[in-house]
């Protein structure tokens, strides 16, 4: 917030603190997704965005500058256009996961079967992006690119209102992920309404993925990375402790990772590829150490 601030203070924090509120949102959605998703999966180097919802954001996004035009698209209202995003997203996920995750599928369906579905928006986007004007095709590159740096200040309360309400249920469910963690079978020998839960579940995780997703763009491997730091960190699998924990990261991460990128670096590179980049690497090593294993 202060570090090379220079002038107009009040202009500073405003900046600055909408900024940092926003990675602060954006940290929170992904890290709580992430284990939450996990707890579901029984799989700790799957998060959400594998299952192909940043494929259908840039899908939607693809579809709305084709049939809108690029100025009309550019000139919607933006808290317009993250409501129906976040609706959308949330209808996808919600339709997506609960046919996958109903208990009698297994897991391998479930990732090809989101594998399937993020080539499909893929190559709908392709197609699409292939016939659009120049003008047009530059308009859907800057609004499906990752965005830390140009967040809508705007927006902020609409998604601190969706995160927070996500948030309070998955912390009030701890104990009972705890229970899920176990597996399905052991989850309804200890009484859990397993199918009543896991709807719950996927509803939480389906809100915190379209809002971060709408609010900044398709962010693939990140939750991946927090979430398997929080595990590493705290040497527990307690939800009460790995929820917070995986949000404290990811904004540390997020906030961290900013302020290096600004003052360090002159904005001489931008802070999602960073992320992405050392996501990925922390995805293969698991995959590479499950393999071993």
């Amino acid at each position: 917030m202060t570090v090379g601030a220079r002038g107009n203070w009040s202009f500073v924090l405003a900046l600055r603190g909408g900024k940092l509120a926003g990675l602060a949102l954006v940290g929170i959605a992904v890290g709580m997704a992430t284990v939450l998703f996990q707890t579901l999966t029984e799989n700790r180097i799957l998060s959400p965005a594998v299952m192909g919802f940043d494929s259908l954001y840039v899908a939607l996004q693809t579809l709305a500058v084709f049939a809108l035009g690029g100025q009309a698209a550019a000139g919607l209202d933006a808290r317009l256009r993250f409501a129906v995003e976040a609706v959308l997203l949330v209808g996808a996920a919600l339709a997506l996961f609960r046919l996958l995750f109903d208990g009698r599928r297994g897991l391998h369906l479930a990732v090809l079967s989101g594998l399937v579905f993020g080539i499909l928006c893929r190559g709908l986007a392709g197609l699409i992006q292939r016939i659009l004007d120049p003008n047009a095709f530059a308009m859907v590159q800057s609004l499906v690119f990752t965005r830390f740096n140009a967040l809508d200040a705007g927006l902020l309360p609409l998604a601190a209102a969706a995160i927070l309400a996500a948030g309070v249920m998955a912390w009030r469910l701890a104990a009972v992920l705890d229970v899920l963690a176990l597996g399905r079978d052991a989850a309804i020998t200890l009484g859990i309404d397993y199918r009543r839960m896991v709807t719950i579940l996927v509803a939480v995780v389906a809100v915190l993925v379209a809002v971060s997703t709408a609010l900044v763009g398709p962010v693939l491997f990140f939750g991946v990375l927090v979430a398997n730091l929080a595990y590493l960190a705290l040497g527990t699998d307690a939800h009460r402790y790995t929820l917070p924990g995986a949000a404290l990261i990811a904004v540390a991460c997020l906030a961290g990772g900013q302020t290096i990128l600004e003052r360090s670096l002159g904005y001489d590179g931008a802070l999602s590829m960073v992320i992405e980049f050392a996501g990925g690497l922390v995805f293969l090593f698991l995959l590479l150490r499950g393999q071993r294993a």
